[in-house]
């Protein structure tokens, strides 16, 4: 076991340690002596505490024990994590070779509370540690991109987690029969489910990731496989607020949860993404203006004819955009943002780069004017007239709030 005594680095790992690469050649050897004397003292130390036994100095966390602890949550959490508490988090990054420093960033970019020196971490704990730190160590990823990783997947996870205890498993857990506590039966629950479900969360997630750099590999030139041009769509039910003020909550639950529902299946069945719900809200993003106009519709059209959902409203806008730990920012999703909020209820406003993207891609004409020229045009050639699917209108220029005056225009399908 190796340690950065100075706590300022990831330390060089041993040939003894799994999963870790050897020590950079360019160290020198005054570095390597540094270490090793580092290392020789903190042995000593083990040794001495070991030695005193429970008068001698000994890391806080070791007088802590688990009396406080609910038995049933620690056989639970022993079950998910498949492996019993063993470190305190000093102990857990000295094993990992890394920092304390570094291993409390990585800590809390998971999204996990500071919990002192208690011993609560486990050998996958110390290995997770290993993986990130071996990654920044061979150059893979800096550290600060490793911090954004361990971020990005902790937020992610942690909503899939919450979803799935307050909804899934308390579904599942009913006592089947009287006398049964539900907790009695969630330990065997989550026995059988948890092999099957970790399974499944890899296949989505390797799913997710293909498809993903699917996208950005067809990119036209570098700067937009970061920066990119996409359609971002958001919809809105009117008159939410309201809503919330006449329902109780868990009809305003079953409310908002059918319109996520519904929204998420149109906009991936139509090839758009998801990007969040924002509970009266959706937003998502196509690579294609066709693409994101059909879904808009189709949310506008499924939403009118089902009579316990709210009208609905959408914005799109069309231009660069960028993309960080799976959310779009940027000029052109604020602009959405704003034409949902002046749209016409059961209506779909789009920005004038969106409509000529549209126009561009041969999806809606520019005018009626220019879709009658063009069909008469078709007809004397003998030909069949250009299948346009949308319409688009102009409507009045409105200033719209940090974005100066645009002109929106009306998104409706041609018959």
């Amino acid at each position: 076991m190796t340690v950065d005594d100075t706590g300022s680095g990831t330390g060089e790992p041993t040939s003894g340690e799994p999963g870790r690469t050897a020590g950079s050649t360019a160290d020198t050897s005054a570095a390597r002596t540094d270490r090793a004397e580092a290392h020789a003292r903190l042995e000593e130390r083990d040794r001495v505490d070991a030695q005193d036994g429970p008068t001698g100095a000994q890391d806080p966390a070791d007088e802590q024990d688990d009396s406080g602890q609910d038995p049933l949550a620690l056989r639970l959490e022993q079950l998910i994590l498949g492996a019993e508490r063993r470190y305190t988090p000093f102990q857990a990054a000295r094993s990992a070779g890394v920092s304390m420093e570094l291993a409390s960033r990585f800590w809390r970019a998971m999204g996990f509370a500071d919990i002192g020196q208690a011993k609560a971490l486990t050998e996958a704990d110390v290995l997770a540690l290993r993986r990130l730190a071996g990654l920044v160590e061979a150059g893979l990823l800096s550290e600060a991109m490793a911090v954004q990783v361990a971020r990005s997947t902790g937020q992610t996870t942690a909503r899939l987690a919450e979803w799935q205890i307050d909804s899934f498993l308390e579904g599942l857990t009913e006592p089947p029969e009287p006398g049964m506590t539900r907790t009695e039966v969630t330990y065997p629950l989550i026995e059988l489910l948890l092999p099957e479900l970790e399974e499944f969360l890899v296949y989505v997630w390797r799913r997710q990731l293909a498809a993903a750099t699917g996208r950005v590999v067809q990119a036209a030139d570098d700067e937009e496989m970061v920066d990119r041009r996409l359609a971002v769509g958001f919809a809105d039910l009117v008159g939410f607020t309201r809503l919330t003020r006449r329902m109780e909550e868990e009809e305003l639950g079953e409310l908002v949860e059918a319109f996520e529902t519904t929204a998420a299946d149109l906009v991936a069945a139509h090839g758009g993404r998801l990007i969040k719900t924002l509970g009266d809200e959706v937003l998502y993003a196509a690579d294609d203006a066709g693409v994101a106009a059909e879904i808009a519709l189709r949310l506008i059209e499924t939403m009118a004819n089902d009579n316990t959902m709210p009208e609905l409203r959408v914005g799109i806008a069309f231009g660069t955009v960028t993309t960080r730990m799976g959310d779009v920012f940027g000029t052109t999703v604020n602009l959405a943002s704003r034409l949902t909020s002046i749209a016409p209820k059961d209506a779909v406003l789009v920005d004038g780069a969106f409509a000529e993207e549209l126009t561009r891609t041969g999806d809606a004409p520019a005018s009626e004017a220019d879709a009658a020229e063009a069909a008469a045009a078709a007809e004397k050639e003998g030909e069949d007239p250009p299948a346009y699917r949308f319409a688009l209108q102009p409507m009045w220029q409105r200033a719209v709030r940090g974005l100066g005056v645009v002109e929106p225009w009306l998104l409706s399908r041609r018959s």
